[in-house]
């Protein structure tokens, strides 16, 4: 079992889960049929004061899976085209070798178990991850198996938002339409709005409890 001491600051903050924001945007709604089509992610730090702050974005644009199915609906819902020439796209195991071990790497570097995907309506996100994860053999996700970090709930509560655009604008960080509906800026979005919610919390909390709480390994 790793020394409470050595661990860091975030890894104590949060029992052991590196917080990474998430974004996906998808040819449909069912992750076992439609394909993924640009992930975008954040892995999130903290400061020498407690302040979390999110890292540079890690983005991709992915070429369907053989025998994906695109659903109109959808495509016309994120803007994407999937046969556009200049995408740039790559095949889902290169997607996600670029996205995921960048942050496997940020987890044992924080001296954290697992990271923990935050999102709005991070469930989503975490399926459409899991399967491409599974339909490619990857090795072992960095994710936590099931639990998130759902910002639609800490809106709700924080702001009595639930809806990204608006929870955003009330949070003080504003809100580009042409630009929302792609997945690096929805993430850059959901990165900073997860952090201005702890950030209130922690300058609110001075008994911070979790900083001298002890937790196991697994």
């Amino acid at each position: 079992m790793m020394d409470e001491r050595s661990r860091s600051a975030i890894a104590r903050r949060f029992r052991g889960f590196l917080p990474v924001a998430v974004d996906v945007e998808t040819g449909g709604f069912d992750p076992q049929r439609h394909p993924l089509l640009e992930i975008a992610a954040s892995i999130i730090h903290m400061d020498n004061n407690g302040l979390l702050a999110p890292a540079p974005t890690l983005s991709c644009h992915v070429l369907p899976f053989i025998g994906a199915e695109l659903d109109p609906r959808a495509l016309a819902f994120n803007g994407i085209d999937p046969d556009h020439p200049f995408r740039d796209a790559v095949p889902e195991q290169e997607a996600l070798t670029r996205i995921l071990t960048p942050i496997r790497n940020g987890v044992k570097s924080s001296g954290c178990n697992r990271a923990i995907l935050v999102g709005h309506n991070a469930v989503f996100d975490l399926e459409f991850i899991k399967a491409a994860v599974e339909r490619t053999n990857f090795k072992r996700s960095p994710f936590h198996a099931f639990s998130v970090f759902d910002t639609v709930s800490l809106a709700g509560l924080a702001y009595g938002q639930t809806v990204l655009a608006r929870a955003a604008q009330v949070a003080g960080l504003g809100w580009k339409s042409n630009e929302a509906h792609t997945a690096i800026y929805d993430v850059e979005q959901t990165a900073r709005l997860f952090c201005g919610i702890v950030n209130r919390w922690w300058e609110l909390d001075p008994d911070r409890p979790w900083e001298t709480a002890r937790f196991p390994d697994s």
